[in-house]
């Protein structure tokens, strides 16, 4: 997968931290200067680290490992749920419910009670009214909206890819109490050390989020054709043996 060039992350406004009050010392490393009371981001490091963590999410899909996208901000929102689905990941992006993670039987129950009601919809020979019909819709389009994206996640995921991790604190919290790896677009007003991999860039642009949520998808994508490939070459190994 061809990362993006310097430009084009330039381009994406991936460069632009928060107001230097707002800063977290720990990102200094990160931080190539400050203009106007606002940090500039080191695209270079950003290249460094999305390399690093692309090689990581690619190796994950190539081992049939799950990683889920979480972004419950309004501008990532869409770009977020729309890469996931690309690589048939997990996602959410509506909320983080508490204990996602952490209590996922009780998260599945849900999932559970929403994939029933989903059936007895799509039931013709369901005798129901059209008030209970509407009730029904009602509550399985609510539960759809927070649990669709794991929908049919049957186990826990292997790793989290999350934009703005300050935002997404709890998501954060319940992954280093699972032990679980983190990939994370991280700010300049945040501490790079909550995350496995972390990618200094601007996660309040949507050109950014899209930029660095796009790559991550591709390495995915590579690593999921990899595997699809390598099983492909062993069945066929094993019909001429």
């Amino acid at each position: 997968m061809k990362t993006p060039t310097y430009q084009e992350l330039l381009d994406a406004g991936v460069h632009f931290g928060h107001l230097k009050r707002k800063w977290n010392p720990k990102m200094l490393p990160y931080i190539f200067m400050e203009r106007k009371g606002i940090h500039i981001i080191d695209i270079n490091r950003t290249l460094e680290a999305l390399e690093e963590a692309g090689k990581a999410a690619k190796a994950m899909a190539k081992a049939g490992k799950k990683i889920m996208f979480v972004a419950t901000k309004k501008q990532a929102r869409g770009i977020v749920a729309d890469a996931a689905k690309s690589v048939n990941m997990p996602y959410v992006t509506d909320r983080w419910l508490g204990g996602m993670m952490t209590n996922f039987s009780t998260i599945r129950k849900s999932v559970k009670k929403m994939q029933n009601i989903n059936s007895m919809l799509s039931d013709a020979k369901l005798s129901v009214t059209k008030k209970e019909r509407l009730t029904l819709t009602r509550e399985r389009d609510k539960m759809d909206k927070v649990l669709g994206g794991i929908a049919n996640l049957n186990r826990l995921p292997s790793a989290l890819f999350i934009v703005d991790i300050e935002h997404e604190h709890i998501a954060v919290k319940e992954s280093h109490k699972l032990g679980l790896k983190t990939f994370g677009m991280v700010d300049t007003n945040s501490d790079p050390n909550q995350v496995d991999f972390a990618i200094p860039a601007n996660d309040d642009a949507s050109k950014s989020v899209k930029a660095i949520t796009d790559y991550i998808a591709a390495c995915i994508q590579e690593g999921l054709n990899e595997r699809q490939n390598s099983k492909a070459g062993k069945k066929k190994e094993g019909a001429t043996a």
